[in-house]
């Protein structure tokens, strides 16, 4: 009787979210942000539409990645030091039967190693990250669509901008009804469709600097990138050419700045930074000296690791220095974009945060 009245009590809490969205004749992607009781929420038409949008998007991902060659191939997720980003503070660390491993953040090393034998690669893993924010832009855990190929920065970004038009193309080919339930205004999506914003990181600073006092050197806030967004029209925005200060130490400098790296990072509206890309570091040299001048070197010298951790990938790079670049895509974050949400686990099914875990 307790197990049929609880099931009963559920049941009557689903029912009355589906009655909600239904009495207006849709739903409301704030409703889909409820954590507590997600399982309440998961099941509902919202989230089925969100689903089914979600499937378009990645299926456009993966035919685009298709149809101009790129090579799927598996990364590992329980990794050495090599799986983390640029901040190792976020790793999870693993006890891999006595010795220290982690859950990757990244397969970007493990994606370069492929380049010789096939010049375009790509993959997908769930990126774990042990951030502590509990808001609307942050997961611990979400899903990363990482590609490289053996090809330079204006290559990059035009890869970049194709796929995820490819992606917002199938999602508007294939789930017309699943927007309209949503009250997505499909009309807005016309702005991504069209040729992305750029500017450089300097340009960004002299645009942010009256209205935020930003200086040149400091990392961009998203209310900062957002405002980007907006004041330049709305549509996606590659930021370009950061300090190589504040960027991933195999990001190559800049042939004519050497303060500056071959870095974009992609801006979409609403969610903020949703790709991250770069130019990669194929001088063994000067790759050498950017593992030891970075913060996180220092930061994992501390913990007694070594540049012999990084061995393995010096070593590539130097038998096989290949000019090559890629980037990693924040699926959830491109899907929060798309569906005009302001929270990202509205587009989650299972948003993992410091609060919540299923």
């Amino acid at each position: 009787m307790v197990l049929f009245m609880c099931c009963k009590n559920i049941y009557n809490k689903f029912l009355n979210i589906c009655s909600r969205a239904n009495e207006r004749g849709g739903w409301m992607l704030e409703e889909l942000v409820e954590t507590k009781n997600r399982f309440d929420v998961i099941n509902s038409e919202g989230m089925a539409c969100v689903d089914r949008i979600n499937s378009s998007l990645y299926t456009g991902a993966v035919e685009y990645l298709t149809k101009n060659r790129f090579c799927w191939v598996e990364v590992p997720t329980l990794t050495k030091i090599t799986g983390a980003c640029e901040n190792v503070n976020t790793l999870y660390a693993v006890d891999h039967f006595g010795v220290e491993a982690y859950l990757a953040q990244t397969g970007q090393l493990y994606l370069e190693a492929k380049i010789p034998s096939h010049k375009k690669v790509w993959t997908v893993i769930t990126s774990s990250r042990a951030e502590e924010e509990v808001d609307g832009r942050h997961l611990n855990q979400f899903t990363l669509i990482e590609f490289e190929h053996a090809g330079g920065f204006e290559s990059l970004l035009s890869h970049i901008e194709n796929l995820i038009k490819s992606m917002i193309k199938k999602a508007l080919k294939n789930n017309e009804e699943d927007f309209h339930f949503l009250k997505v205004d499909v009309d807005r999506l016309s702005l991504y469709l069209k040729k992305f914003n750029r500017i450089t990181y300097t340009e960004a600073i002299e645009i942010l600097g009256p209205e935020f006092g930003t200086k040149w050197g400091d990392d961009l806030k998203s209310k900062q990138e957002l405002f980007l967004v907006d004041a330049l029209g709305g549509r996606p925005l590659f930021i370009t050419h950061y300090p190589k200060e504040i960027k991933f130490f195999n990001m190559r400098v800049n042939d004519e700045d050497e303060r500056i790296v071959n870095s974009a990072d992609l801006i979409m509206p609403f969610s903020g930074e949703s790709v991250g890309s770069a130019e990669r570091e194929n001088n063994y040299e000067r790759l050498v000296k950017r593992l030891l001048d970075s913060p996180m070197y220092r930061i994992l010298k501390e913990r007694g690791k070594s540049i012999d951790d990084f061995a393995d990938y010096l070593n590539l790079v130097k038998k096989n220095p290949i000019l090559h670049s890629g980037c990693g895509i924040g699926f959830n974050r491109v899907s929060q974009s798309v569906l005009q949400s302001k929270d990202i686990r509205a587009v989650t099914n299972y948003p993992i945060n410091r609060e919540n875990i299923y």
